[in-house]
């Protein structure tokens, strides 16, 4: 067991020290997409960052998440150590439990011993649903609508503006110039003269 908590210790040393590397590359791409959008022709350089300053954001919460699973094993591992430690001392117990046995009925022992098994089972299923969970609520979504959502959020948070500093130019007429919308108006006697061949048709 000390040798596995040694072998967790330094994994989870690891973890933290991919975490800080990532730190440092996410304020590195958070300057450099600053310096960019300065100037409206780096639009599309100053995208591709902000992709990566997602992808980095994301790597660094997945850290996180092994982190808590390394702290998990670890502390499963310490349970399954009392577990062995308590099955040696039931074992040092036979001959006492071998002396019980004329005392007690064997078979209620037996049903103690099942009922146990059962309730054990149950709640190894029970971690076994909130593990899937975890799962599912740890689960991206490839949504591309959603991908361009946290790229505008990830440059709203570093202050930077894409829409108000790229896209200065004015928007194209949609109609032609020198065209005018005026329409004649029909007289009453136009109309009354409509009507007419209506109803005669």
């Amino acid at each position: 067991m000390k040798a596995n908590e040694r072998v967790l210790r330094k994994t989870g040393r690891d973890v933290e020290r991919d975490r800080r590397e990532l730190e440092r590359e996410e304020k590195r791409l958070e300057l450099e997409i600053k310096r960019l959008a300065k100037s409206p022709a780096n639009k599309d350089a100053v995208k591709m960052l902000a992709k990566q300053l997602v992808q980095i954001r994301k790597q660094k919460t997945r850290t996180y998440a092994a982190n808590s699973r390394i702290s998990s094993v670890s502390a499963q591992q310490k349970a399954m150590h009392a577990n062995v430690k308590l099955a040696d001392a039931m074992g040092t117990t036979t001959k006492t439990m071998a002396n019980m046995n004329k005392i007690l009925k064997p078979e209620d022992v037996a049903k103690n011993m099942r009922d146990f098994e059962i309730a054990s089972a149950k709640l190894g299923m029970t971690e076994e649903v909130v593990n899937d969970t975890l799962d599912e609520i740890f689960d991206e979504s490839g949504d591309e609508e959603e991908g361009d959502a946290i790229v505008n959020q990830v440059l709203d948070e570093i202050g930077i503006e894409i829409g108000a500093k790229v896209a200065g130019a004015p928007s194209a007429r949609t109609d032609a110039l020198g065209e005018t919308s005026s329409r004649r108006v029909l007289t009453d006697e136009e109309l009354e003269d409509s009507l007419a061949k209506l109803r005669a048709t």
